[in-house]
């Protein structure tokens, strides 16, 4: 099992109220800080987000600029878009493989990409996306072109969402033949897409492993089978989830009950509206019932969460090994955490909790890439 961070510039009124005007800014540094910290102790990977437009929730729109910045601020973490969007009419294709090449030079072949379609309708009627069923197929056009374009010579493309006339796509990527390719997935026919073409699947769904642990099942049964897309397979499962890793569990739980988790929630049904909304959730501004001691303890017991010392939080990361997921990320300022509180837990686990699951120096991606196509 390895282990990531998930970036997305939350930025919660409990934050923002009343405080000064270069909040914003200051959150934006914490998570740089957060995952400085989280380099030093043994975390593998950082995933930046692409989202627009969606106020309070996540204000991280550059997230290729962001990334830059981190590969000269790290050294050994993998530097992960979670994700570029890679629908037309937000990015064309072209600039995609180029700034995917041009960060995977910055940071010496520590980028990965991870692709997406967008999941909120407030985001996709910005940029003109009426119907959002076509991002479905604007992603599968997109997608096999990228490999296309980080290959030597002329490229040229004549297509339904877009063209381009013979041109050369510059920078090449610095990994050969180009970094590894993931995709954001939350159904089982996403998952087995994901499988057939070869690419490591972004879970940022939400649910218990016991949820989870079908679709996991399905992926891997299926991406034995794989006709990559790119140049080789990427077989890997990342889990998001959300944690709070202290010395003392008691104040570990106390300090997530003071994370505004239920209000992240919401805000995750007002925007992410392709995604069916539970009955109980009600409609914004109305917000979801805070957290309480029992239904954490509840979330804790069934490893919807990762909350505790180290010896509780170990016992809950094995859940996630049980059922064969490879990375498990965590969403540690997604929340109205202190930058003080989230380094202190993130080294708390990447201490104590890190070292039992996680003992190969070299990343599961340049692992898998080597031993299909050689190189460094």
């Amino acid at each position: 099992m390895e282990f990531g961070l998930f970036n997305s510039l939350h930025m919660p009124k409990r934050v923002t109220g009343g405080g000064p005007p270069d909040t914003e800014h200051q959150r934006l540094r914490a998570e740089i800080d957060l995952v400085c910290a989280a380099d030093r102790v043994g975390f593998k990977y950082t995933w930046a987000t692409e989202h627009h437009f969606l106020e309070e929730y996540s204000h991280l729109s550059s997230n290729e600029s962001f990334l830059a910045y981190l590969a000269g601020v790290t050294e050994r973490i993998h530097l992960g878009s979670g994700i570029f969007n890679i629908t037309p009419p937000v990015n064309h294709p072209a600039r995609i493989a180029e700034r995917a090449a041009m960060l995977d030079h910055l940071s010496n072949g520590r980028f990965e990409l991870g692709m997406g379609r967008g999941s909120s309708s407030t985001e996709q009627q910005g940029f003109g996306i009426t119907d959002p069923a076509l991002t479905r197929e604007m992603f599968d056009e997109v997608v096999a072109e990228l490999p296309k374009m980080w290959r030597e010579g002329l490229y040229q493309h004549e297509g339904r969402f877009f063209s381009l006339p013979p041109r050369q796509v510059l920078p090449k990527p610095y990994t050969d033949p180009h970094p590894p390719m993931w995709v954001a997935a939350g159904n089982p026919a996403t998952f087995e897409k994901a499988a057939r073409m070869g690419l490591g699947v972004l879970c940022f769904g939400h649910g218990t492993p016991d949820e989870l642990a079908p679709l996991i099942e399905v992926y891997k049964k299926n991406i034995e089978k794989a006709e990559p897309v790119g140049g080789y397979v990427n077989n890997n499962v990342m889990v998001t989830s959300q944690m709070m890793c202290l010395p003392d569990g008691a104040r570990a739980r106390e300090t997530a009950l003071d994370m505004s988790m239920s209000r992240l929630q919401s805000l995750v049904y007002r925007y992410l509206d392709t995604f069916p909304k539970p009955k109980h959730v009600p409609d914004w501004p109305e917000l979801l019932p805070k957290v309480t001691p029992d239904l954490l303890e509840l979330a804790i017991t069934n490893g919807y969460v990762i909350v505790g010392d180290p010896e509780e939080c170990a016992r809950s990361v094995q859940s996630y090994v049980d059922i064969g997921a490879d990375q498990l990320v965590f969403g540690v300022l997604s929340s109205a955490l202190t930058r003080e509180l989230a380094i202190e837990s993130v080294e708390t686990f990447g201490r104590h909790v890190l070292p039992r699951f996680d003992t190969d120096p070299v990343h599961s991606t340049t692992r898998q890439r080597q031993a299909q196509v050689g190189g460094a």
